[in-house]
């Protein structure tokens, strides 16, 4: 039997789970920065010091990197008030998901914790073995060689070999050479043009700067070290310079990532590489929906492309680009799929952030079609009329459908600072956060918990399990299992 107290508490973590999916402390189409970091740093400190094991476990769901180097660090900082048991739980975690971060965040993360002065035994220890892990310790040195003096210096850790060396002696008195190629190239890269092409690009863009290189021959020569997003990034400045040896294979992007770079387009270019785009959007599409292709049934999707789905200027169609990943997930989930986006608009290609916010209307228009699934992909900001989208969806659920044979789910990728959750439509349809249209399955099945018909014990053993597969994976990208 579930007590008052168990459901407060499912209810706290399913508010935290949709802020750490969806919130990354920067500023929103209607709040700011400082308020969306004090939101969070609220539902932070309020997860550690009310329920430490369940604030743990989230490092095992798909919330956001920033949320987990928070995580990270607030566990690291407190690690005084963990029982020994929780220490072992906390670092075998901690070392799974600082495997799964970018470096850079990472390295962030490692300076955060030398600048606060968090330096315990347990902290030495993950800092020594994250960076024994790494792959290629030559290539972090020169990438990353500020932030790795930092770490090195902070876990007061000895390196072999020319690590030592190229790291803290100073340039000017360093002759001899190093044994490793790329910090050798590093070293001649101050004086010599032809070893800058053996850098990483962030490092030898910065020796092509100081010898005066072209831009144009910088990039066509330096175009087999480009990484696949760094291919995506320069693309289009390469082909305006000139370089036209720099092109992305869109058909290996991850779809969010993709979804935001054609909406980066202008319209015209979209409608000319109409074709090239809708195949890769297509591609990145199947790999995320894996086996559950067309298992879906008939599915509807009211999806927002409204003037709000901008974002902002540090989030810039962040909104437009998840409901545009989930339009192509959905089209092949589904066996039957009816896209609605708010603006009328029939082609996803073309959409752009304009004008109101009429959920109720494509709600409508949805729920005539009498799907087995309705998704809504928005940021809830009913406007048009006000508040008609949560009425339509609350008649619907109590008196036209209460034995749920539609399934209604709300996804939500905007973080709402002053109500510290995402924003919902109506009390009875079940609302999560969402940041990459790839993890819609997932999030879909983990919503029902957000509809108030299971307890804490059932999100409790969901998470256990959630943990237990985290732990145990062999990849660290590989997909989580969906909730039973």
């Amino acid at each position: 039997m579930e007590t008052p107290a168990d459901l407060v508490a499912a209810e706290d973590v399913l508010l935290f789970v949709n802020a750490a999916i969806t919130s990354t402390g920067q500023r929103e189409f209607h709040s700011d920065a400082g308020e969306q970091r004090m939101s969070l740093d609220f539902l932070h400190a309020y997860m550690l010091g009310n329920y430490r094991d369940l604030y743990a476990a989230t490092l095992a769901l798909n919330i956001n990197d920033h949320n987990a180097a928070l995580i990270v660090r607030r566990l690291l900082e407190s690690a005084k008030e963990a029982t020994p048991e929780q220490r072992r739980t906390e670092g075998r975690l901690i070392a799974r998901r600082l495997a799964a971060l970018p470096p850079p965040r990472v390295y962030r993360l490692f300076r955060g914790l030398r600048r606060a002065g968090v330096n315990n035994r347990r902290t030495r220890a993950i800092v020594r073995d994250w960076l024994a892990a790494r792959p290629d310790p030559a290539f972090d040195a020169v990438k990353y060689r500020g932030a790795v003096k930092s770490a090195v210096r902070h876990a007061h850790l000895r390196l072999d070999g020319d690590l030592g060396p190229f790291l803290f002696e100073p340039v000017g008195r360093r002759r001899e050479e190093f044994g490793s190629p790329l910090l050798e190239a590093w070293r001649r890269a101050h004086y010599e043009q032809s070893a800058v092409y053996d850098l990483p690009y962030t490092v030898a863009e910065g020796f092509a700067a100081k010898h005066g290189i072209d831009r144009e021959v910088f990039l066509e020569r330096i175009a087999p070290r480009l990484t696949r997003l760094e291919r995506l990034r320069l693309q289009s400045a390469a082909r305006a310079a000139g370089a036209d040896s720099v092109r992305a294979d869109l058909a290996t992007m991850p779809l969010t990532r993709l979804a935001t770079y054609v909406l980066s387009l202008p319209l015209d270019e979209r409608a000319t590489r109409r074709a090239e785009l809708t195949a890769a959007l297509r591609a990145a599409a199947r790999r995320a929906a894996g086996p559950r292709a067309g298992t879906w049934g008939r599915v509807a999707a009211v999806l927002d492309d409204s003037f709000s789905s901008f974002g902002s200027t540090r989030k810039r169609r962040r909104p437009l680009a998840v409901a545009l990943g989930c339009h192509f997930l959905l089209e092949v989930l589904a066996e039957e799929f009816l896209p609605l986006w708010l603006s009328g608009g029939r082609d996803p290609l073309l959409r752009y952030p304009y004008g109101p916010t009429p959920l109720g209307e494509r709600i409508l228009d949805a729920l005539e079609h009498r799907p087995d699934r309705l998704l809504i992909v928005s940021d809830g900001w009913d406007n048009a009329p006000p508040g008609l989208g949560g009425e339509v969806l609350r008649v619907w659920r109590t008196r036209l459908d209460p034995g749920h044979r539609t399934g209604v789910v709300h996804l939500n990728p905007v973080y709402d600072a002053e109500g510290f959750d995402v924003r919902r439509l109506a009390p009875g349809v079940p609302t999560a956060g969402v940041r990459d249209a790839e993890d819609l399955p997932t999030l879909v099945e983990f919503a029902r918990f957000a509809e108030g018909r299971t307890g804490m014990a059932e999100l409790r053993a969901h998470l256990d399990a959630r943990v237990r597969h985290f732990l145990d994976r062999p990849e660290p990208d590989e997909p989580l299992p969906e909730a039973p």
